[in-house]
């Protein structure tokens, strides 16, 4: 149960701003950027706020090349990829809709980890959930029907989801643990981040467009739903917890559904919702499992929680 109003009213803030990244992409493609554009931007901006962060709470960059090398590839499939594949999966699907697929992301995972052999003790609920989520999924896209959601842009968006499972999955191994501050070592991460989204630019093709709208987009997205959020989930971790903090993913889609009807007009008729109420009760039974009362969250857990979206 969460405790104190500091950290419910930072849930809130966490679950709004995470949530708000769709809708923040949405309005950057609209307005002229490309996705490599917007990749780069947020990731640099979200990298400036957590060097500052780090800097201000002491906290040192890491030295040694084992764990830069370690952070290039976290740093791929934890951030430049996925914020690709957002970006271009947004190009033709609403906000909306990407906040929902976001939230396939612990099916991925359980997935993964039953595949390397580190998930262990699945029984029938877990199993129905991994299920049941994946029918969701299937719901939403529909592609039995004309009208499906079943695109290239689909697909990326699914494929963003699946990169974050996968980086979880690493840094668990390889990441957490090494004895570098969290803030410092996400700072470092989003750094590498921009630096392999700058190679990728020229790839691009295209020059930079920007109006007022695309350049507040950008600034939001990358300061406060890139860079802010992951500080505000670490204080939630350090304040209650890995579970605790981990139920703000619940929210996202809600936050990111509302989003693009109220400011976006987007529609998402019942197949849709249904599909996204679905794929929350299968995640929300994937989690499930019996605990000691009290028990400190494992590395892993406090890894897959503080991911930056």
């Amino acid at each position: 149960m969460i405790g104190g109003r500091g950290s419910l009213a930072r849930m809130g803030v966490l679950a709004l701003l995470w949530g708000s990244g769709f809708l923040w992409i949405k309005l950057a493609l609209n307005n002229g950027l490309t996705p490599l554009q917007i990749t780069f931007a947020r990731s640099a901006l979200g990298a400036a706020v957590l060097v500052g962060l780090a800097w201000s709470a002491r906290q040192r960059l890491p030295r040694d090349r084992a764990t830069w090398g370690r952070l290039v590839v976290a740093a791929f499939f934890c951030n430049a990829l996925p914020f690709f594949l957002f970006s271009v999966g947004e190009q033709s699907v609403g906000s909306g809709v990407a906040g929902v697929l976001n939230a396939t992301t612990p099916l991925w995972s359980l997935l993964i980890g039953l595949a390397l052999g580190t998930e262990r003790g699945l029984g029938p609920v877990r199993l129905g959930g991994l299920l049941l989520g994946f029918a969701g999924t299937l719901l939403i896209f529909a592609p039995w029907q004309a009208a499906g959601l079943l695109s290239w842009g689909a697909l990326a968006l699914l494929g963003a989801a699946a990169s974050y499972a996968v980086a979880f999955a690493y840094m668990a191994r390889r990441l957490t643990g090494k004895g570098t501050a969290p803030i410092a070592l996400s700072a470092a991460q989003l750094v590498t981040a921009a630096g392999l989204s700058a190679l990728a630019l020229p790839a691009g093709g295209a020059s930079v467009n920007l109006n007022a709208t695309a350049v507040i987009a950008v600034a939001v997205l990358g300061i406060f739903s890139t860079g802010l959020t992951f500080y505000l989930n670490y204080r939630l971790i350090a304040d209650e917890g890995a579970t605790s903090a981990a139920t703000v993913g619940y929210l996202l889609p809600v936050v990111s559904v509302a989003l693009g009807a109220i400011v976006l007009h987007e529609e998402l008729g019942l197949r849709v919702i249904a599909g996204m109420a679905v794929v929350l009760v299968g995640v929300g039974m994937t989690r499930w499992r019996r605990q000691p009362a009290g028990r400190a969250p494992t590395p892993r857990e406090a890894s897959t929680a503080s991911r930056v979206t």
